[in-house]
């Protein structure tokens, strides 16, 4: 037999190879393209699995599991420790099967939002800029059905209202950025993913800051508000704002500290300050209108700050023909609400501690606020007689 060439033994080389690779891979594909099985490509998603699961638990008449049954399948997410926390009086040592479904789909929807989040950290710190929260957002957009009705037109306006939010409460130094922990710790991102709940009520988007009833009430008071349509507003135009019982001095105040443009207070800056006129119970909103009230920047409010800024209510009411109250007396009555460490002066700490802040910043800012304040025994007696006149009929 002749000695064989070298091409030839590359082409039995590789057919040898050929042939144990496909056994290897398991066997040699068929000739046809068709499928003999046509493949799976249909999966239902996992809260409907759950769900169908739950109901033939129900039918079953199991709404528990025990440790044990439990641990295979869930110990990627739960712990013994996780287990004892969501364990009530169970006799039998169970735990609700829902109450660990709610557990697990929490926990999963934080992994998501969380790497959905940090997608946008361009700098890969975990903070994200406005820019950042800004781009998530606007994506984010199309798949609200609340927002569906929104004029792509009105959607940069829409992102700096929710934007505002985030930042006012969640940034309080002004960094200019946020932690993605703070962000999922808070209930903000909630109440902005709430809107994909096509059968909201009437309600919840009236109170839900991000809904679009919400920004477009926000955005067409500012407009409304701008009585010259140059964009901007300025004192005497925000002094209109709410009630229009805002006072000369505090709004003088808001314009020196707050940032503005040749005077005058754009969309953002009026966003911050609606957020704090609006949530005066919460410490950042406290802590904007605390700055304002320290005319002095002493970090702490004290009997001149005080009458500062309650000759301009002693005025508005001479100018509404009602008698003024004693300054003296108000004072005594806001540091008895206070109670402060120091018996002269009024930390912002004092005022949060307090949980008075609300009622002490509306007595010094607002006249509608004090007469509410001044007549809360008048009102409450009121509300009573009317409740009483409702259980009558």
């Amino acid at each position: 037999r002749s000695p064989r060439s070298d091409q030839e033994v590359k082409d039995e080389e590789m057919e040898l190879f050929t042939k144990y690779y496909l056994e290897w891979k398991g066997g040699r594909k068929s000739a046809s393209t068709s499928y003999v099985n046509i493949p799976r490509f249909y999966y239902r998603v996992g809260f409907q699995c759950c769900s169908r699961a739950f109901t033939i638990a129900k039918l079953w008449g199991q709404s528990t599991c025990n440790f044990a049954d439990f641990l295979p399948c869930g110990k990627q997410f739960f712990t013994a420790k996780i287990f004892a926390k969501l364990l009530h009086n169970d006799p039998y040592g169970r735990i609700s099967i829902m109450q660990f479904f709610n557990y697990v789909m929490r926990k999963v929807w934080l992994y998501q939002t969380r790497i959905g989040l940090s997608l946008y950290d361009v700098a890969g710190q975990g903070y994200l800029r406005e820019s950042d929260l800004e781009n998530y957002i606007l994506e984010l957009i199309p798949t609200l059905p609340q927002l569906d009705g929104l004029e792509k037109s009105f959607y940069s306006f829409y992102v700096c209202t929710a934007v505002r939010k985030f930042f006012f409460f969640l940034d309080p130094l002004r960094t200019g950025k946020i932690k993605i922990q703070d962000i999922l710790a808070c209930s903000f991102l909630d109440d902005l993913l709430e809107l994909r709940d096509e059968e909201l009520s009437k309600e919840s988007q009236e109170t839900n800051w991000f809904s679009a009833p919400s920004a477009l009430r926000v955005y067409g008071q500012y407009l409304n508000l701008d009585k010259d349509h140059n964009g901007m507003l300025s004192k005497e135009e925000l002094s209109r704002y709410g009630t229009g019982t805002l006072t000369n001095i505090f709004l003088d105040r808001v314009f020196q500290e707050c940032l503005t443009y040749d005077g005058e207070m754009d969309y953002k800056t009026y966003l911050d300050f609606v957020l704090a006129l609006e949530n005066r119970k919460e410490p950042a909103a406290l802590q904007y209108i605390f700055k304002l009230l320290d005319i002095e920047n002493k970090g702490y409010l004290n009997v001149f700050s005080l009458n500062y800024f309650f000759r301009a209510i002693q005025e508005q009411m001479k100018i509404h023909g009602q008698d003024p109250v004693s300054f003296q007396d108000v004072k005594d009555e806001i540091f008895d609400m206070v109670k402060p460490k120091d018996p002269y002066k009024i930390s912002l700490q004092d005022l949060i501690n307090s949980s008075q802040g609300d009622t002490v910043t509306s007595i010094l800012i607002d006249l509608n606020g004090f007469w509410t304040y001044e007549n809360r025994e008048v009102l409450v007696a009121s509300d009573n007689d009317s409740t009483t006149d409702l259980l009558d009929t």
